[in-house]
């Protein structure tokens, strides 16, 4: 067994526990050995078919695992549809990989009916999707429920792309979640793209009339040439130019070069309390070198854990998008 993934699966069984003050049940890796033994196997694959013809599904499926935990615990409620349901609300608008839970759905459904809940598949999947963009491998641990709420109120809150490194900090410690927890899990952004609409505002008259200064200038022409002033709001752009499409560290040599697409990421770097992490899954001299794979799955790992549901306050999904 490669050490690696010794260590991930050690950091696995140590975390396999409710994130602090938010936690309700508890998870386990291997939760559906018995009950549904192709679980896993059925999420892969389904994860797999989609993802060859439209790779796009990978960053979807990740965000929207990071979306559902960040409101009201990973529960699967954003993937509830309807009226006024997380998934209506405008910072769940962008997200992707609907088709994807359901079809896995479907398919566990005929293996296992009434077994495996939707906030499993897709917590199974955002790791397949790390996976599948050439990142790390880890043990996620199962068991989780389903929730039986979801209000599009409740998206706001979300962590935003204005938010200043100190609420980032303190929307994160509220799920038990470290400085370097939000740094690794922000590095989620090494996949995946954004939408104009979302950080065209840096561009022009940010501040005195111009761009915000945190942009390399050199990097700005390339900016304005994909999201013109009342140019198509929602033209994807890459939020780790150059290697959009592979999970590794150049996003952070990104923010550290002044090409952060977003301004909550550019301020990974601009932010001293922040900047020490980036540094270290840099490698860079003089820092403690931090392993970026690893500690991503760790805080993935802790991340996943919050507010795992159980008993009448939840239930296993027969159709992902519905309440039973």
């Amino acid at each position: 067994m490669e050490p690696s993934y010794i260590f991930l699966t050690m950091a696995v069984t140590l975390l396999s526990m409710p994130a602090t003050g938010f936690g309700q049940g508890t998870t386990r890796v291997g939760f559906y050995s018995k009950t549904c033994p192709r679980a896993e196997s059925i999420v892969k694959s389904t994860v797999e078919s989609h993802f060859r013809s439209n790779p796009a599904i990978a960053p979807g499926l990740l965000r929207m695992h990071f979306h559902d935990c960040f409101v009201n615990g990973c529960d699967g409620s954003v993937l509830i549809d309807g009226p006024n349901t997380e998934r209506k609300a405008v910072q769940n608008s962008l997200l992707r990989g609907f088709e994807v839970i359901d079809d896995a759905k479907a398919k566990l459904e005929a293996a296992c009916p009434g077994v495996v809940s939707c906030a499993d598949i897709l917590a199974l999947a955002a790791r397949d999707s790390v996976v599948l963009t050439k990142g790390i491998n880890w043990k996620v641990p199962t068991g989780r429920r389903d929730g039986r709420v979801s209000l599009q109120s409740d998206a706001a809150k979300l962590p935003g792309f204005t938010d200043s490194i100190e609420s980032q900090k303190q929307q994160f410690a509220r799920f038990g979640l470290n400085t370097q927890d939000l740094v690794a899990l922000v590095g989620g952004h090494s996949i995946g793209t954004a939408a104009c609409l979302v950080f065209n505002y840096r561009l022009n008259n940010f501040t005195n009339g111009g761009p915000d200064p945190t942009i390399n200038p050199s990097f700005l022409p390339q900016l304005r040439s994909f999201c013109p002033q009342n140019g198509n709001n929602f033209r994807r752009v890459d939020l780790d130019t150059g290697s959009a499409n592979k999970f590794d560290t150049s996003f952070f040599t990104n923010l550290k070069n002044g090409r952060g697409v977003l301004e909550s990421d550019q301020k990974l770097w601009t932010d001293a309390s922040t900047r020490t992490f980036v540094q270290q899954f840099l490698g860079e001299k003089g820092v403690r070198k931090l392993n970026f794979g690893k500690e991503f799955a760790k805080s993935m790992v802790k991340m996943s854990n919050i507010g795992v549901k159980t008993g009448s306050n939840s239930e296993i999904r027969r159709v992902c998008s519905a309440i039973n």
